[in-house]
């Protein structure tokens, strides 16, 4: 990989590495726009200091937007999160592979 690559995936990782970044784009992957409130309660648990600095920071990288009926993911968001529902399938075979191990390792 090249370090001009290396380095984009460096800055998105940082990005979603920010608490509660990812809840906020995953609460948003219906599709439906949500308004700060509801969003607030999808999120669960983020004061609304943080999730405002959260939406100011995914809306910047150009992920979500705000309109009239709530904030909504961008096509780059809905594209970034088609990509990222991979991880449910592997997280799932990863979670099963782990429970096999611990079980395997109290026996």
């Amino acid at each position: 990989m090249s370090y001009k690559n290396n380095t984009a995936v460096s800055q998105l990782f940082e990005l979603l590495e920010c608490r509660y970044a990812l809840r906020v784009l995953w609460a948003l992957k219906d599709g439906h726009p949500q308004t700060f409130r509801l969003l607030q309660d999808s999120v669960g648990g983020v004061t609304p200091n943080t999730l405002n600095t959260r939406l100011k920071d995914l809306r910047g990288a150009g992920l979500i937007d705000h309109g009239g009926s709530g904030y909504a993911l961008t096509k780059t968001g809905l594209d970034l999160l088609k990509r990222l529902n991979d991880l449910q399938a592997f997280s799932n075979k990863w979670a099963a592979a782990q429970a096999k191990l611990a079980d395997a390792a109290t026996r």
